[in-house]
């Protein structure tokens, strides 16, 4: 039997804004799949809407665990698409033998990387208060004063795509950098001119910690207060990675003693609830996001840290192609590993790993 025609393949895609829309429509414009978009997130009581389709296409906020598994399961589906590089909104150990999952693991390093400098900036320079003085006719300098980021110390956590590209912005800056990460790259290390050291040595010496590190067992609230007293005081604090990397609430009390004196934020421990949606016009119930706005050395963007227009058009390419790979060529390249959780285990397919 050969491989399935383009055309007859269809996938459910989950989650969709109008800008995936867009950019899918006319990436697909070279697939030929038959795609229909649902406004709903993927979980265990919109699996349904799969029915008479082959793939299900989504995203991070999307619920895949073991019910919406078993049910994508019952409606014959036998892959999942994600569109992102983030998987740990997956059950692997349910889909293990059902269905087939890949991601994007790559898709703009530099457009995370330069929207975590961007947060590094507004809050050095007081750019979202100056933006909201001049409009109000106030030219006043008080309470803007920000510092050289020239000759501070970096400390990167995670060195993969992302955090190198961060390394070689800040490096132009004239940084020290410092990084911390549990499998170094010391060829990359020694061209790019920055130090490994351990997180003990990170946390004392960085003027900015940037997170850019997988959410894991290891790397749960990897910044809790334990952590941030290890800091100096007055600490920039960037995440653009994980939202559960940090300890919110920990966070905030370091917020409110002055240990942490900054913090940039694209991702929260419960962005499902509220990122990539509009509540402009209802009362926040999250407590602690409400806290973490009302601080003025505090910036939250809603995990936008990849929505660049190269971003969107490498990230339609590549999950498309993953379709079209599993369901032609026989073979998924960015499968994900259901023991280890990766995309570079050579026995993926059989779970046998380890």
């Amino acid at each position: 039997m050969g491989p399935e025609p383009l055309t007859s393949i269809k996938i459910a895609f989950f989650d969709a804004k109008p800008y995936d829309i867009e950019s899918f429509d006319e990436t697909n414009k070279g697939f030929g799949f038959k795609i229909t978009y649902f406004a709903d997130h993927l979980n265990p009581g919109t699996a349904s809407l799969a029915r008479g389709h082959q793939a299900v296409c989504a995203f991070v906020n999307d619920v895949v665990n073991s019910e919406t598994i078993d049910a994508l399961f019952g409606e014959k589906i036998r892959m999942i698409a994600l569109r992102a590089a983030g998987y740990n909104n997956v059950d692997f150990k349910a889909a293990f033998q059902k269905i087939h999952v890949a991601r994007v693991p790559a898709y703009s390093p530099q457009a995370v990387a330069e929207h975590a400098v961007a947060l590094m900036l507004d809050l050095n320079r007081k750019i979202h208060r100056a933006y909201y003085r001049t409009r109000d006719n106030n030219f006043t300098l008080n309470g803007l004063l920000g510092f050289d980021m020239y000759q501070k110390t970096a400390g990167i956590i995670g060195t993969g795509k992302i955090g190198k590209a961060l390394i070689g912005i800040l490096k132009g800056f004239g940084m020290r950098v410092l990084a911390y990460d549990a499998f170094p790259d010391t060829a990359f290390q020694k061209s790019a001119g920055f130090e490994y050291v351990d997180l003990k040595t990170l946390y004392k010496e960085a003027d900015i910690l940037s997170l850019h590190c997988p959410l894991t067992k290891e790397t749960y609230h990897l910044i809790q207060d334990a952590s941030l007293r290890q800091m100096k005081r007055g600490v920039m604090i960037i995440n653009t990675g994980r939202g559960m990397l940090i300890d919110s609430k920990a966070l905030i009390e370091g917020l409110k003693s002055g240990q942490v004196g900054f913090a940039g934020l694209d991702v929260y421990e419960e962005e499902s609830d509220y990122f990539f949606e509009d509540f402009s016009d209802k009362v926040l119930a999250d407590d602690v996001l409400a806290r973490l706005l009302s601080f003025n050395n505090v910036v939250v963007t809603s995990h936008q840290g990849f929505f660049t227009r190269e971003a969107l058009r490498n990230i339609a390419q590549t999950t498309l192609n993953n379709v079209k790979e599993f369901f032609t060529e026989q073979k998924l390249t960015n499968e994900i590993c259901y023991k280890c959780s990766t995309t570079s285990c050579p026995r993926k397919t059989t779970g046998q790993c380890f």
